[in-house]
């Protein structure tokens, strides 16, 4: 498949720069996996949609603030935006990046007591690792002085005199209702849509739910760089599969039902688990702790999910690419024409789809 392949013409109206209120007044559009119908609900109809017997597994990772600032000693400031903690300092992306160089020191604006990091490395992607020279937890740092990473497209939307104001309520509403493992730069957004009453009807008609961890990186959102996406390298993401999620894995599909994926990442986590050893061999469950740069992209074969929730993807996108596997590029072409007809919103703040 070529990165052209991915493209599609969107009204910048379309683009949803708030959340619909309440969560699950979102727009869903339902389409068969193998087959054109098209059917528009809302996603408060979800519960009925469903079947009893069907599992959704749901990503139950929670957005950091990642998003921080930085005073230079020349003056100047930089932003970063974290992306992980490891055993020798945190790995974080840093603009504008072109003048900074090897044994900087920078302050974290907003963290107190002070906070101050050392520029060590730059990464082959443009990822620096830097180092707190006083020993600072990294969550406590950007619990203080963090910002939700939002994509730029929202912010850019805001006007100066109400961007204090919505940032304070987008640490809630840019998180899902089940948000649990803080780790995401960015909210696995199909899971935007559930409330608390949705997760209530749908487990009155014994649709069960399940849980996985994956946090949010880089290989969700990383533009594709290639024009050929057999060549296109994903950002390896942290991931984990409670041994509880593999059991009800095996159990749905003994006795017949689906294995619905809320959201790309619980597909890629899922879709990762089907090519360890452990699955094939029908091993004991237990928990998984690993590392997935999986790229799902056309003709993908997907071994254990059946359904997917998720949202309308930007063009030329991994994301895209994905949702084209499961269904095919023809049947997601031409869903997505209907949905820009229709006037659905698009992208992270969105509405959304069922394939099934």
């Amino acid at each position: 498949m070529k990165r052209h392949e991915l493209r599609y013409e969107l009204p910048p109206e379309l683009i949803a720069r708030v959340p619909a209120e309440p969560r699950d007044a979102s727009r869903l559009l339902v389409m068969g996996r193998s087959h054109a119908a098209l059917h528009h609900h809302r996603f408060r109809d979800i519960p009925e949609l469903l079947k009893p017997g069907d599992l959704l597994v749901t990503n139950n990772s929670r957005v950091v603030p990642a998003r921080f600032f930085c005073n230079r000693s020349s003056g100047g400031r930089i932003e970063g935006l974290f992306l992980r903690e490891s055993p020798d300092g945190w790995i974080v992306l840093l603009k504008p990046a072109s003048r900074l160089r090897s044994g900087e020191i920078v302050q974290v604006i907003g963290s107190q007591p002070p906070c101050r990091l050392r520029l060590i490395a730059r990464g082959a992607r443009g990822e620096w690792r830097v180092v707190p020279i006083e020993p600072r937890n990294a969550a406590t740092v950007l619990e203080q002085a963090g910002e939700v990473p939002l994509p730029p497209y929202i912010r850019a939307s805001r006007r100066d005199d109400a961007r204090a104001m919505l940032e304070s309520a987008d640490r809630e509403r840019y998180q899902t209702v089940y948000a649990e493992v803080p780790g995401s730069v960015a909210a696995p957004t199909a899971g935007l849509h559930f409330t608390a009453e949705v997760l209530s009807k749908l487990a009155d008609r014994k649709i069960r739910r399940a849980c996985v961890t994956l946090h949010v990186g880089l290989g969700t959102f990383a533009p594709l760089d290639v024009d050929d996406l057999t060549q296109h390298k994903i950002h390896s993401e942290t991931y984990c599969i409670p041994g509880d999620t593999i059991r009800a894995i095996r159990e749905t599909k003994a006795a017949g039902g689906r294995v619905i994926a809320v959201g790309t990442t619980a597909c890629r986590t899922l879709e990762s688990l089907a090519r360890r050893p452990e699955w094939a061999a029908a091993a004991p469950p237990a928990d998984i702790v690993d590392e997935t740069a999986l790229f799902l992209y056309p003709p993908a074969t997907f071994h254990i999910v059946d359904a997917l929730i998720t949202n309308f993807h930007l063009p030329e996108s991994t994301l895209l690419a994905l949702v084209m596997a499961f269904s095919s590029p023809e049947r997601i072409r031409a869903a997505y024409a209907e949905a820009i007809r229709e006037r659905y919103r698009f992208y992270s703040f969105g509405d959304a789809m069922l394939i099934h």
